[in-house]
């Protein structure tokens, strides 16, 4: 099994280096314009914070995959997890926001030990839609996860789950030897209890990722693919797959790199620069909350430690009507959420 970059010591590991690659070469020399640049010429600087509807928490970043694209940098051997003081004051600001979804995100968060204890104390706040996003494997990673399925359906978790590809050949590459196999295995449990099934409202959406140094195509006929393939192959039902565009972040970035392939997709994301897409981009309704409680317009700041541009930036300190009034922090790996069709956590925007 690989390891994290934090645990290879790569280069990458640190944020900063990460914001300096973004920030210089191609962009700096004025090859490319960067992101600020694009978006005032669309008089679209800066951008700023609509309706809160989204609460994104991530509950850690310890995870049972490694997978090459990820730009949380997970991993068996990250042990950055969310603690329960930290949930009580997650759980705190659930009850009182205007905000809509809430978003549980990893790593795997099903590692977190709180995990049960969370979802089940943040479902009592009435919730209109209650996201779970599962990397699949972890329902058959261990016996004490296998009940997860009856567990989701019980608080009627909508659970969105990573799949690369319909074959094993493309997913395991993306994530790992075994991984198609047991994915199937875990969606085959969900539809058993009602998961994607129609008529259920018991909601199954599956998340697909470029494999390589491309963005994803049109995500209609993605899901159209996908459905025909899973339903023949394994009679799998899932009810929509949210295509999303590979962010030059993290494990992604060194991806990038090591295949001499930073610059040809830094060119590919700008020419495909959508100023309709920025309208929707999910830092404007989402607001990322941290393992340990600090704040950040989306879950790709996160990963690059830039928080709000806000005097609160923790949990403890929540005030939304402070937090709309901010500028959203942007930089180059904005592109990637701004190209073609556009992208976010819940798939295309424009």
């Amino acid at each position: 099994m690989k390891k994290s970059l934090q645990a290879r010591n790569n280069d990458l590991a640190n944020t900063q280096r990460q914001l300096e690659i973004l920030s210089n070469g191609i962009f700096a020399d004025g090859e490319l314009p960067t992101f600020a640049k694009k978006i005032k010429e669309t008089n679209q600087f800066p951008l700023r914070p609509k309706k809160l509807e989204i609460l994104q928490i991530n509950l850690g970043y310890m995870c049972n995959q490694v997978c090459a694209h990820c730009h949380v940098d997970a991993g068996p051997d990250r042990k950055e997890i969310m603690t329960i003081e930290t949930m009580q004051q997650c759980l705190d600001v659930i009850k009182n926001t205007g905000a809509h979804t809430l978003d549980l995100t990893g790593g795997a968060p099903e590692m977190n030990p709180n995990f049960r204890w969370f979802v089940e104390e943040a479902s009592k706040a009435g919730i209109k839609d209650f996201i779970v996003r599962s990397n699949l494997t972890i329902i058959r990673a261990n016996k004490k996860y296998y009940d997860l399925p009856e567990f989701f359906k019980k608080h009627n978790v909508h659970v969105v789950s990573s799949m690369p590809h319909w074959t094993r050949g493309k997913t395991d590459k993306q994530r790992g030897d075994g991984v198609f196999d047991k994915s199937i295995k875990a969606l085959q449990m969900l539809n058993e209890v009602g998961y994607g099934i129609e008529g259920t409202n018991l909601k199954l959406d599956l998340v697909y990722n470029p494999s390589g140094a491309f963005l994803p195509g049109d995500q209609a006929a993605l899901e159209s693919d996908f459905k025909k393939a899973l339903k023949e192959d394994f009679n799998i039902e899932f009810n929509s797959l949210f295509a999303i565009t590979n962010l030059p972040i993290s494990r992604f970035l060194d991806y990038l790199i090591a295949s001499e392939n930073y610059e040809d997709y830094m060119y590919a994301l700008v020419e495909a620069y959508n100023p309709m897409a920025v309208e929707n981009v999910m830092c404007t309704n989402t607001l990322s909350v941290s393992w340990d409680g600090y704040l950040y317009d989306c879950d790709f700041n996160q990963m690059l430690n830039l928080k709000v541009n806000s005097k609160v930036k923790h949990i403890s300190d929540y005030n939304e009507e402070l937090l709309q009034n901010r500028n959203i922090i942007i930089n180059q790996h904005c592109y990637g959420c701004t190209s073609g069709a556009g992208s976010s956590c819940q798939g295309t925007v424009a």
